[in-house]
Order: C-alpha cells, then structure tokens, then sequence
C-alpha cells in the first residue's frame, strides 16, 4: 500500500515537473511577464491621462511604478511554485530557495519604495531612499552569503542503503504535491478577494508558514533511516532557517532586513559546521 502510494505520487509529480520545466513552459511565462509589464505600464499611463477610469483599481495605477510591482510580485509567486520542485532534491537547496525568494522579496521592496518618492524634494524622499538603501544592500548581502554558502555545501546520503534513501526522495516528492495543492489553493483564496476587494494579499507568509511544518515532517519521516546526530541536526536547523525567514515577513522595515540576513548568515555558519564536523567522512554531489 505504501510502495504504491509512494510509486503514484512519484509518477504524478515526475509528470508536473517536465511541465514547469519544459522550454515551452519557460518560454510561456517570460511572454507573460513581458506583456504583463507592457500593458499595465499602458493602462497606468492611461489612468494617470485621465483617458480611461479603473474604477477601484484608480489608486493603483495612478502611480507610473505600478506595474514593476506587478510584474516583481507574478515574478516571485513563480518562484515560489518553483520551490516546491527543488524540495524533493535537497533540503539544502530549499533552504537556499527560500532564502532567494526573500532577496528578491526585498528588492520588489526597494521598487516599492521608490514608487512612493512622488515628490523629487530632499525632505520627501528621505524615508523612501533609506528603506531603498535598506532593502536592496539586504538583497545583496543575502545574495553574496548564499553563493557562498552553494559553493561551501555539500551533499552525503541520508543512509547507505539505496532503497532507503530512494523512499525518502519519493516521500518528499508526495509532501510536495501536498505543498502544490496548499499553494494553489491559497492563490485562489488571494484571487477571490483580490476580485471582491480589490486588494491582492501576496500570501507570502501563508505559505512560508506551511513550509515550516512541511520541513519539521521531513525532519520526523527522516528520524525513520537515520539517527545520526550531525544529520538531524541539520535538517532541524533548517526548520530553524525557514522560522526566521517567515519572521523576516511579517515584521517592520529594518528589522525585517536584519532577520533576512540573519536568517542567511545561520544556514552559511550551518553548512560551514557541518562539512568540518563531517569532513572525515567521503563526501559525494548526492541529493540527499
């Protein structure tokens, strides 16, 4: 029953992923992007011409900026999709997902700030710039721990036995089809009152919740082929890297960056310990 469930679950995920990932697909989404860009770009012009009326959506696309956040928030929802694909591969590099989705979280806010300098006046502009000067040198100290922190990491099986670790991957690709169906059905969820409201909630945070149990699961499924310590310390302390991140959404400006950066600075010290701890036993470019 639960080879069958795990061979299914296999099979369906294996099927989605050659979809997301097929060039068509790429191809596709850039197009969307582009022509989503270009048109709100327009209507926003339009509105601000007083040539056509948006009714509700007035107040958006009054500003000429609107439509970079647009695009930046379509941007990191696709990323976010992509992030549950990179789960079955490695913990690791969902961690470091994560922690590029909040860099570029950070960077739509560094143009989000910038779109709220409607007067080119020193004594208008100062918070704006500050919070620009905030956001996007938190981007980029995140962007550079985490690089080096890819060519730091390295990967060692889970266990020995190939049958094991095989029925760990294929566990995580069934909670991942559990994440698709918790992320599509938040995105519904942000559609309806979008249509009703008028206001999209970006339910970033909703989700960034779920991958903290999603992560604690793969950290109790792992307790099943290992009881090394070194390596369920590792996996626990990812939990711990994803806390601070969903933390880093949902506080004020400055200290949202701080965590952001924190959050980062753990998983390199993390991956640092980790390899010297471990540095005796052979290390191999496995997915664990």
């Amino acid at each position: 029953m639960k080879t069958s469930i795990l061979k299914t679950s296999e099979s369906i995920f294996k099927r989605i992923k050659n979809i997301w990932e097929n060039t068509m697909t790429n191809k596709i989404v850039s197009i969307v992007l582009v022509v989503t860009f270009i048109a709100s770009t327009i209507l926003s012009y339009l509105d601000r011409s007083n040539l056509i009326s948006l009714g509700s959506w007035d107040e958006y696309f009054s500003n000429p900026f609107f439509s970079i956040e647009i695009s930046f928030t379509l941007l990191l929802i696709l990323e976010l999709l992509s992030l549950i694909f990179v789960l079955p591969k490695s913990v690791a590099k969902s961690v470091g997902k994560q922690l590029e989705l909040l860099s570029l979280i950070f960077i739509r806010a560094t143009f989000k700030e910038f779109s709220h300098i409607t007067d080119f006046d020193w004594n208008h502009m100062t918070t704006p710039i500050i919070n620009m000067i905030c956001y996007s040198f938190g981007a980029l100290l995140i962007f550079a721990i985490l690089g080096l922190n890819y060519k730091l990491q390295l990967h060692t099986p889970l266990t020995k036995t190939e049958d094991d670790v095989k029925e760990f991957v294929q566990s995580k690709k069934l909670l991942a089809l559990f994440l698709l169906i918790a992320f599509v059905v938040i995105g519904l969820l942000d559609l309806k009152t979008l249509a009703l409201t008028g206001v999209y909630l970006g339910s970033f945070h909703s989700f960034y919740t779920i991958l903290i149990f999603s992560d604690i699961i793969i950290v109790l499924i792992a307790l099943r082929y290992t009881l090394n310590y070194y390596k369920i310390f590792r996996y626990s302390a990812f939990v711990v890297a994803t806390i601070f991140i969903r933390i880093a959404l949902s506080i004020k400006p400055y200290y949202d960056v701080l965590m952001g950066i924190t959050a980062a600075i753990f998983v390199l010290l993390l991956t640092i310990s980790y390899n010297y701890f471990l540095k005796d036993i052979p290390q191999k470019k496995l997915d664990d």
